[in-house]
């Protein structure tokens, strides 16, 4: 093989090891700090600083190097040593962390600095070494001054094109196949071979000399012009925000799972690998003017972000669901064809001109490693202010299609920048104008949000914040809260259903006086908590903006949630929120979360629960409710095996006797302990203002809800568990979710549930479930009657009228006459609840 191919193929394999980390770094600090905007802001922004130091560093001294090539295999095997720092480091700060969040709780400023600290002890080592492998590389492959742009190019494309497979097997293979601790150990791994390969071959093919900058020429600049570092920190600014916002669009149409992340972040990747491609290319043309190609880069530049807005909008044919009713494989090539036909082209040209300016550098003289490191440092450290923009500033304040428009301007401000510089002032007089004009041009006439016209949807509110979009749609008279366009958290519509989410687990507590809601939406659920005589309610919901609009637009259904002294409302990550506590509760209530988002399964895993485990009062509760609309048996039966992993006694409570888009809660307990059939009767008595209301109505109303013992049925015991380092959930469930769609799987609705529920019957009857101990006959014959009740509801569903007939009868027999239920309607709930 010949030497130039084996020294590229190391240098993929260093792009890969190094997208890896990436990936996982900030899936590591997003547990550490929540899954919050400002906590991937911190990480990325430290880390982007640790390429530009470490750019500039290493650039300034690769010309001193004797063996370059040697020296950029010590740096691969330093970034080996420094990222196997991160098992003891991570460890010691999420037991620190607390404390530090406790100190600083009442000063943001000081929280967020400790966050900085925290990463850059972490991230900067490995990141500073990272910096310095292109100049490193650069000063070893370029042997020709006047060939520095052309070989540059070429190690911007190969190193790039690594980092897009190293993201495609951080995103896709690694996760399930190794777990996340494995996949860090194989990118130290691969750093570690790359580097001592790199080392031994800089014996077989060593530099005869170093190679110093040559002496320049009479005329010839010895600096990068301030053109050059305007036109890098430009370049830098721009495509980092410009991914940000693309991120953003994507989320409006897309599952939004880690795979759909993964795929927009490859393409990006590969499209920037393409810029290199062509800036390579472009380089090997003798004729041109290095000026002229970087103003006509410019432009295009300017053109191409100014249209994505409207270019997104025209292939997605106006925020459409990409993919919909196709399974897996036809879902992700929809994803691809999508993110290819609205993003590669402008990358693409994005990506060509950082690479060209390495062309346009060869004058300089200071020699491949320094020029390079140059360009990396203000490249990547304007980067940092490009994505805290976007996410922070222009996003909020301005939305996306004007937010690409501004970073278009800047490109158009450049080009203007060029041409004067070459004196030709008209045409750069002409590029101004054109950038004072695309930001205040009007994109009023593209979506912000997909509503349902036939239907009669109607926008009450809408909010472009830092982390999603979130808006109040009207529809049939009632409201729902959406976020990013396809997902629902719930809504007056379905006002029974979210109330039952705190009433069922707080009737089976004798005496609840504190609880914790992991997740608000629309604050319909935790009002309900104020129903009791709770003496403190902490909420925890990680959209800011949805707790803003939902104390605006929902206020008359949550019962003075937002009001009352007793509650207490954190807009942050819930996990994180409930991890720093330390008080303790009688009940924790987590919301119903969508298992394929990314980021949602971590508040599915073992570690999570742990956490909730050691935040209970004795004789308390974790309950976690599960929407049967969007798990599949085998997802339910890992949530559930994964409680049964913390908490010794797990039963389940159904949240309705609906047969559509049900949801059940999984109620977990640190000690096995039955139920009290008294503590409904009481709660419920003191409800309704009535104290001479029938016991028995009131345990036939509450017990029908009752599931099973998961626990004690032993039908769970055999599935794997979900853990922070194997996310089944999170990469099982998009998979599933897709399979539905294409009719190849079902969730848990219907007759589907009805099985599930048979089962777990079946397994522990009522009369024998150690939970039921302490029920009389009739009270066990309550139990029964709900699974009547709900195969009936499921047999008139599907048209089995004489059957339905006979579990509706036996449901009359098991129940007092005043708990009947009216037959359940044709449709309910809609999609009301969940995404």
């Amino acid at each position: 093989m010949p030497p130039r191919l084996i020294i590229l193929l190391l240098f993929f394999a260093s792009g890969a090891a190094a997208l890896v980390y990436q990936v996982l770094w900030v899936r590591e600090l997003s547990l550490l700090f929540g899954s919050t905007a400002e906590a991937a802001a911190v990480t990325l922004a430290v880390f982007f600083a640790g390429i530009a130091g470490g750019g500039a560093w290493f650039g300034r001294r690769a010309a001193s190097w004797r063996h370059p090539l040697a020296g950029f295999g010590w740096l691969e095997i330093g970034v080996a040593i420094a990222a196997l720092s991160h098992f003891v480091l991570l460890d010691a700060y999420h037991a620190l962390y607390p404390a530090l969040h406790a100190y600083g709780a009442d000063h943001p400023i000081l929280e967020t600095l400790a966050k900085i600290l925290i990463t850059a002890t972490l991230l900067l080592p490995a990141s500073l070494l990272m910096g310095g492998t292109l100049p490193a590389m650069g000063q070893y492959l370029v042997r020709d001054p006047d060939r520095l742009g052309e070989v540059g190019s070429l190690l911007y494309f190969v190193n790039t094109a690594g980092a897009a497979c190293g993201a495609f097997a951080a995103g896709f293979i690694l996760p399930l196949l190794l777990g996340f601790s494995n996949a860090y150990l194989l990118a130290v791994g691969v750093d570690l071979l790359v580097g001592a390969t790199a080392i031994m071959l800089a014996r077989r093919w060593p530099i005869a000399k170093p190679t110093a900058p040559p002496p320049p020429r009479p005329g010839e600049p010895q600096d990068l012009p301030p053109l050059l570092i305007a036109a890098a920190a430009i370049s830098g600014f721009a495509t980092l925000a410009a991914e940000v916002i693309w991120t953003r669009m994507f989320a409006q149409v897309l599952q939004n799972s880690a795979y759909t992340y993964a795929l927009v972040l490859v393409t990006f990747l590969l499209a920037l690998a393409a810029g290199s491609a062509l800036a390579n290319r472009l380089c090997r043309l003798q004729n041109l003017q290095p000026e002229w190609v970087l103003a006509g880069l410019a432009v295009s530049g300017g053109l191409v972000l100014t249209a994505a807005p409207g270019l997104f909008h025209l292939v997605t044919d106006g925020l459409g669901y990409v993919g919909s009713g196709r399974g897996w494989g036809g879902y992700l090539l929809a994803v691809v064809t999508t993110a290819a036909l609205t993003m590669f082209l402008p990358v693409m040209v994005l990506g060509t001109l950082l690479p060209w300016l390495l062309r346009t550098a060869q004058q300089s003289r200071l020699g491949a490693g320094e020029t390079i490191g140059r360009l990396i440092a203000w490249n990547t450290g304007a980067s940092i202010f490009g994505a805290l923009a976007a996410g922070f500033l222009l996003l909020p304040m301005l939305g996306s299609a004007q937010s690409m428009a501004l970073l278009g301007a800047a490109y158009f401000g450049l080009a203007g920048m060029i041409l004067l510089a070459r004196r030709r002032p008209a045409w750069a007089a002409a590029a101004v104008v054109v950038a004072v004009a695309v930001p205040v041009f009007h994109f009023g006439d593209l979506q912000r949000l997909r509503l349902d016209t036939e239907r009669g949807e109607q926008l009450l509110a809408f909010v472009e914040g830092r982390q999603a979009n979130v808006a109040v749609v009207e529809r049939d008279g009632h409201r729902l809260i959406r976020v990013d366009n396809y997902y629902v958290l719930g809504g007056t519509g379905a006002l029974d259903s979210e109330r039952n989410q705190s009433l069922v687990p707080l009737l089976t507590h004798p005496e609840p006086r504190s609880l914790f809601y992991l997740g608000m939406g629309t604050g319909i659920t935790a009002g309900a908590g104020l129903l009791f005589p709770v003496d403190r309610v902490v909420v925890c919901e990680l959209l800011p903006e949805v707790v803003t609009l939902a104390r605006e637009h929902f206020g008359d259904w949550t019962l003075d949630l937002f009001e009352d002294d007793r509650v207490q409302i954190h807009a942050e990550d819930g996990r994180n929120c409930l991890r720093r506590s330390t008080e303790r509760f009688d009940l924790i209530i987590a919301d119903l979360f969508t298992p394929w988002k990314a980021g949602t399964g971590n508040l599915y895993t073992r570690e999570h629960y742990a956490t909730a485990s050691h935040r209970l009062q004795p004789g308390g509760a974790y309950v976690q409710w599960v929407p049967m609309y969007q798990v599949t048996r085998r997802e339910f039966g890992i949530i559930t095996r994964t409680m049964m992993e913390v908490f010794p006694q797990v039963v389940l409570w159904r949240g309705d006797l609906i047969p559509q888009r049900s949801i059940v809660a999984l109620v977990g307990y640190n000690e096995p302990q039955p139920l009290d059939p008294d503590a409904a009767v009481t709660h419920g008595r003191r409800l309704a203002g009535n104290p001479d209301l029938p016991a028995d109505l009131l345990s036939a109303v509450s017990l029908r809800f009752y599931g099973g013992n998961a626990s004690a049925s032993g039908l769970f015991d055999d599935l794997p568990v979900n853990t922070d380092d194997r996310p089944l959930i999170e990469y099982e469930a998009p998979r599933s979710q897709r399979r539905v769609q294409a009719g190849q799987d079902s969730f848990l609705t219907g007759h589907h549930a009805a099985l599930l529920y048979e089962d777990l019957l079946r397994a522990v009857p009522p009369d024998r479930d150690p939970y039921l101990t302490a029920l009389k006959a009739a009270q066990i014959g309550y139990v029964q009657a709900g699974r009547s009740y709900y195969h009936y509801a499921v047999l008139s569903r599907l048209g089995r009228t004489e059957l339905a007939e006979q579990f509706l009868q036996e449901f009359n027999e098991l129940s007092p006459f005043e708990a009947h239920l009216p037959p359940p309607p044709p449709e309910t709930l809609s999609d009301w609840e969940g995404g």
